[in-house]
């Protein structure tokens, strides 16, 4: 059983902030062995164009008897009916600093492409039709 929510404030700062995290929390019932296998557990997902990082995740393991075990990014561990897997994924790093405007974006930059092959080709002779 389990439940999911955002962190919020997890992005990182910038004229575009970076994603919140999650947080999703699953509660065993049987005897099992939990594998991890993520990333960005130690280092913080980064910024560009002056945007600030994101925030790390974190994977933890609330045992039944109140203990709680940082799992580190990489793992496989006994968990025991009632004990609580807890992940928290990172956010994603902004982009441009605080003062950025819109056209400076990279998606305001791209370059229009040309519309090409056998159904544009379609397209323009029915239109000049």
């Amino acid at each position: 059983t389990g439940s999911s929510g955002i962190n919020a404030e997890y992005g990182g700062s910038g004229a575009f902030p970076g994603g919140d995290g999650l947080e999703r929390r699953l509660r065993f019932r049987r005897p099992q062995t939990l594998c991890c296998l993520t990333e960005r557990r130690s280092t913080a997902p980064y910024g560009l164009k002056g945007g600030g990082s994101g925030k790390k995740g974190v994977n933890l393991l609330e045992r039944k008897n109140g203990q709680i075990i940082n799992l580190g990014s990489k793992c496989a561990i006994d968990v025991h009916p009632g004990d609580v897997f807890v992940l928290q994924t990172p956010g994603g790093g902004g982009w441009g600093g605080e003062k950025e405007t819109v056209e400076a974006a990279p998606s305001a930059k791209r370059k229009r492409t040309e519309v090409r092959g056998s159904v544009a080709e379609y397209q323009r002779l029915q239109e000049s039709a």
